[in-house]
């Protein structure tokens, strides 16, 4: 049937072409969002707007439809009286649902109180070759939401708002850490090693320098780099990539926002996080909480704290830190992890655990943090376990980075780092069910 559809809307776009009409012209000259007109007065003129047709409706001379752009829906009017007949038969036999369309005219109200566009100009900006759905299957099918990612934005107004909602949450944050004199930087997504977490790479080939290359699993060790080179607060907000399983709370690709604080230690940050999370909540929100899973999460001034073996029970592993952590559901910072989990923090005195905390929100990890490890030989050392474990089997494993470890014998000063997963704390502040639902273009599976 929609082949079919498609095939009039072909024959339109012929007819509109041998009449002389660019059914694709260069621009168009929109003065006003639909928000923005609705808002004007009654009997303003020349108000020129511009969006997709949503709804049409015929009553022979006279014709209402409803035209929709970033900000909202109007109705607009096609009288056969202001038009003329010729005009008002072309449009109606050339513009469909989906189409977009330029229109001029004057604000008026309909004797239902409904504010209108009185169309005198139009214009047609782009013909649609596809019918809209009549009914949006994605608004049950998940899968092809995602996929037809466009058309969800189309029709689900919650689903835009979210990620306007995204934006905010994103840019408050990235606020804060310019307001505290954060430089930011760009680092390389495609790495001769992948270095800085714990994680299985995805790997790739440079053909022009014939080499095989990963794409990056973190920021880290690059960005410390920088410290070395004498920059004391930098950040870097982008895409890594980590070649692991999908689920709710994880994905191969998602967003990270990285910073390094020289002459400060993991105390420092956990301040620093309180600090930036009430503000952000209350910017973006207007309060201090949120609603996720039915739960009313809090962000009070001072955050909750318990260490990495009070969580677990005592067990020394990354399974049992998990399993403990599903009962954090305020934020929460825990604190102080085995050695052999970071091997880039920073020993406490006792050895035996690092200066680190991350913080737990509904029992999802949101940042990791740590006082970074700037002493050479004890870095190489703990890269040397690491390659050990890798050569057993443990793809996740750390490879030995000697030219890192060559940057740190130049000298790097005390320095604390912190990493938070944007999509993750993004589909709790939006009580969303999976991270998919606040990535725009998520990896899907081909279809057979």
């Amino acid at each position: 049937m929609e082949n079919e559809y498609t095939k009039i809307r072909k024959e339109k776009l012929e007819n509109l072409k041998k009449l002389g009409v660019d059914p694709y012209p260069y621009s168009f000259d929109k003065k006003y969002s639909t928000d923005q007109a609705l808002k004007l007065k009654v009997g303003t003129k020349k108000v020129s707007l511009a969006g997709r047709l949503m709804l049409i409706r015929d009553m022979g001379r006279l014709c209402f439809a409803h035209i929709q752009d970033e900000s909202g829906k109007i109705q607009i009017a096609f009288n056969e009286k202001d038009i003329g007949k010729e005009k008002y038969k072309f449009f109606i036999k050339n513009f469909d649902l989906g189409d977009f369309i330029g229109v001029e005219g004057e604000m008026f109200k309909t004797h239902k109180g409904e504010i209108t566009v009185l169309v005198k100009k139009f214009e047609m900006l782009s013909k649609a070759l596809r019918p809209l759905p009549d009914k949006w299957h994605g608004l049950t099918d998940t899968e092809e939401r995602y996929r037809h990612r466009y058309l969800d934005l189309i029709f689900n107004k919650e689903v835009k708002e979210k990620f306007i909602l995204r934006n905010k949450i994103v840019k408050s944050l990235t606020d804060f850490l310019e307001s505290k004199n954060f430089l930011q930087v760009d680092t390389p997504i495609i790495q001769a090693m992948a270095g800085g977490a714990i994680a299985a790479p995805f790997k790739t080939r440079y053909n022009a320098y014939d080499s095989d290359v990963y794409l990056r699993i973190a920021p880290e060790l690059y960005l410390k780099r920088l410290i070395v080179g004498g920059f004391e607060r930098v950040y870097e907000i982008g895409k890594c990539f980590r070649n692991e399983g999908v689920d709710n709370n994880h994905n191969p690709e998602f967003t990270i926002i990285e910073f390094y604080c020289a002459y400060a230690d993991y105390n420092d940050l956990m301040k620093l996080t309180e600090e930036m999370f009430v503000k952000m909540i209350k910017q973006v929100f207007g309060k201090n909480f949120c609603i996720c899973d039915g739960k009313k999460i809090e962000f009070k001034k001072t955050f909750a704290r318990k260490t990495f073996m009070q969580v677990t029970g005592g067990k020394v592993s990354d399974e049992a830190f998990k399993e403990g952590i599903k009962k954090l559901i305020q934020p929460t910072f825990v604190t102080d992890h085995p050695t052999e989990l970071l091997p880039l923090a920073k020993k406490n005195k006792d050895g035996k655990t690092v200066q680190s905390f991350q913080l737990i929100i509904n029992g999802s990890e949101i940042v990791k943090a740590y006082s970074e490890l700037n002493d050479p030989q004890d870095q190489l050392e703990r890269f040397k376990e690491q390659d050990k474990n890798r050569k057993k089997g443990d793809k996740e494993a750390h490879a030995v980075d000697y030219d890192y470890v060559e940057a740190l014998e130049y000298g790097m000063p005390p320095t604390a780092g912190w990493g938070l997963g944007v999509d993750r704390l993004v589909k709790i502040l939006t009580n969303s069910e999976t991270l998919r639902e606040v990535m725009l273009f998520p990896y899907m599976r081909e279809k057979k």
